[in-house]
């Protein structure tokens, strides 16, 4: 194949940056050279040990180390996100942090007894002497507080830690784990971020804000953890430059002082290679740990799944309406009160099957020689990809025994409901049916035209329980259980997207934690929507759909957010009303200011003609120029 004029192998794989990508990325890209040769990660700002970086194909912001920084030396530890969740939490609410601990205090004091107990064989009582002052240290030093708070955050998403407890939670065994200094310099990176680009971080996710004219953020979902440039962290960065000032005269300082690949490589490399394993599964340890966290649920339309029960009931308690996205039971659960729609899910399979001497004269048995259903009742695991498509009369037996178990919901088999306006359909997809796609669509384009009928405008959400396609996913390709062959392939189901006012759709069997964000709004068949998926844990039960649909109703999606904001700013150059500046504005939208690079220095210089005088200044920060421009123009003659 000829290259068009020449071009470059780079220069033909190289994206465009379109419309949707934030203006302040490409002039932001251009101070770092090596971008030139990153096709898809852009560097937009870095230190030593961080980098932030936008993806070109996926649209999305993220903070990455350098690779050098070593995050823990104990060996396989997977809590740095929720470290990093517990660090933006602390800075945003330091009284609320200490709070979150006590809450937690019965849960600590079995984690302090078992790792005293791995630490010196010795078994101690929660309400021993040792565990007391293990309890105590926790309050000594704030970035082994913040520390504590991640493993409880992780403990409350995923279920009880069991290895590598006394690095985890005993003061005195942490001091060399290098966490407290990778965190100490996380922190200080997200700030500077935060202060450069209009985003907001909550130590795993990074998310674009738009700012309305009032100087306040817009975001989508629940941002109360979130970090952004309008947020009030004196009082936490207050305890933070207090604890790094009296360190040295604890009788254990910490360690601020990174530790680093390039120094400490190859010692931590046969760490991890000298470790035994010797975690538990968390569903083992749950017995030994109580739920300190509140079961009650006052969402008027929660969204929940995967809730694995197995206890019999429901782990939460919610009288408004509630949508339950399949795998809800594996234990032969029932509830009597529960009011919602309920979607069938794989592990409903199981929970419903009867037992083998019970399928003999019952509809079951018509099913009882395929291969599926011998698989179902022994390798479940192996029967996933033959079972039937959900147009199946099989799964109206399952949908019958469901509703016996919860009379007061609403289980939808390929059926629709209308609940305050909106209505919702539920599609039976149990497992996302990779093999067989083009049935499977089939089979969505069928149900979907049906229920569908001719009703284009009233808001529609669509629920299943594994995804309907790609498109419409909360699964991120750097999952294992990411397949790109799962995309939409049938373009009669884009037709009805863009024929009806469907504003979204819910979805589960991913597994994906909570704290990965349950909600995100994608553009599919030429609209937006919202996609989500709300993993049941102890931490979610459930997550408000409400304010989503209010959002849809009202417009209020990034471009109708947009278009309010060009309004308001035209209505004021009507009224000849000089418009006020944002300090985290696009610099391309501010006249006069530009950004240079001296040396590893970022400088705003403002170039700006007011009044018949021209006015040089430059600045450190954005928002000193930005505010020092705003006194300028409020002089202006107009």
């Amino acid at each position: 194949m000829k290259k068009a004029n020449n071009m470059s192998e780079n220069e033909l794989k190289k994206p465009v940056l379109s419309s949707s990508v934030p203006s302040f990325v490409e002039n932001r890209a251009k101070f770092y050279p090596e971008n030139s040769r990153r096709l898809v990660n852009k560097i937009l700002l870095d230190s030593p040990y961080f980098q932030f970086v936008y993806n070109l194909n996926d649209k999305i912001f993220s903070i990455s180390s350098k690779g050098d920084i070593v995050y823990s030396a104990i060996p396989y530890d997977t809590a740095r996100n929720y470290l990093q969740m517990a660090a933006i939490k602390t800075i945003l609410y330091p009284k609320g942090a200490q709070e979150f601990i006590e809450m937690h205090k019965p849960i600590l004091e079995n984690y302090l007894s078992l790792a005293i107990y791995q630490n010196t064989g010795k078994k101690v009582k929660k309400t021993s002497k040792e565990v007391n002052e293990a309890y105590d240290d926790i309050f000594h030093d704030v970035f082994f507080e913040i520390q504590v708070i991640g493993r409880l955050l992780q403990h409350d998403e995923t279920g009880p830690l069991s290895a590598s407890l006394p690095g985890k939670f005993l003061y005195q065994n942490n001091q060399n784990s290098g966490i407290s200094a990778y965190l100490y310099e996380y922190i200080k990176f997200v700030i500077e971020v935060v202060n450069e680009f209009p985003v907001a971080i909550d130590g795993r996710n990074v998310q674009l804000i738009e700012t309305s004219v009032e100087h306040q953020p817009l975001m989508i979902g629940n941002n109360d953890s979130m970090l952004d440039n309008f947020s009030d962290i004196k009082d936490g960065i207050h305890q933070l430059v207090a604890s790094e000032q009296t360190q040295t005269s604890h009788q254990v300082p910490t360690n601020l002082q990174p530790i680093l690949r390039s120094e400490y490589g190859q010692a931590l490399s046969q760490l991890r290679k000298n470790y035994v394993a010797h975690s538990v599964n968390p569903s083992e340890l749950e017995q030994y740990f109580e739920n300190v966290l509140p079961t009650e649920n006052t969402n008027l339309v929660n969204v929940v799944s995967d809730i694995h029960t197995q206890t019999g009931g429901i782990p939460f308690n919610n009288s408004h309406f509630n949508i339950l996205a399949g795998d809800i039971s594996d234990s032969v659960a029932s509830d009597a009160g529960i009011k919602g729609i309920y979607v069938l899910g794989n592990h409903e399979l199981i929970d419903t099957l009867p037992e083998a001497s019970e399928i003999e004269g019952t509809e079951w048995e018509k099913y009882s020689k395929t291969e599926w259903f011998q698989l179902l009742q022994t390798l479940p695991d192996f029967s996933w990809p033959l079972i039937p498509v959900g147009d199946s009369q099989y799964y109206e037996l399952v949908k019958n025994t469901i509703q016996e178990r919860f009379p007061s919901m609403i289980v939808l088999n390929n059926e629709s409901m209308v609940y305050q306006n909106v209505r919702y359909i539920g599609l039976t997809i149990p497992v996302a049916l990779v093999n067989r796609k083009k049935a499977l669509q089939n089979f969505i384009f069928n149900e979907l035209e049906k229920i569908l009928s001719d009703d284009e405008s009233i808001p529609t959400v669509i629920v299943s329980h594994a995804p309907l396609f790609n498109e419409l996913s909360m699964l991120r390709k750097t999952s294992h259980a990411y397949n790109r062959g799962y995309n939409c392939a049938d373009e009669r189901i884009v037709e009805l997207f863009k024929k009806f006012n469907i504003i979204g759709v819910i979805h589960g069997h991913h597994h994906i934690p909570a704290s990965f964000g349950r909600i995100k709004y994608v553009k599919f068949a030429g609209k937006q929507m919202f996609v989500v998926c709300s993993i049941y844990s102890q931490a979610n039960t459930g997550i408000d759909l409400v304010p989503l649909i209010e959002a849809s109703e009202k417009g209020a999606d990034k471009t109708a957010s947009q278009k309010r904001l060009a309004s308001k700013n035209d209505t004021s150059k009507n009224k000849s009303v000089q418009r006020e500046y944002l300090a985290n504005e696009p610099i391309e939208n501010i006249p006069g200011l530009s950004i240079e690079l001296r040396g590893n220095k970022t400088v705003y210089r403002l170039d700006k003609k007011v009044n018949g005088k021209r006015n040089r200044k430059s600045f450190h920060d954005q928002k000193s120029a930005v505010s020092y421009l705003n006194d300028l123009l409020k002089n202006r003659k107009l």
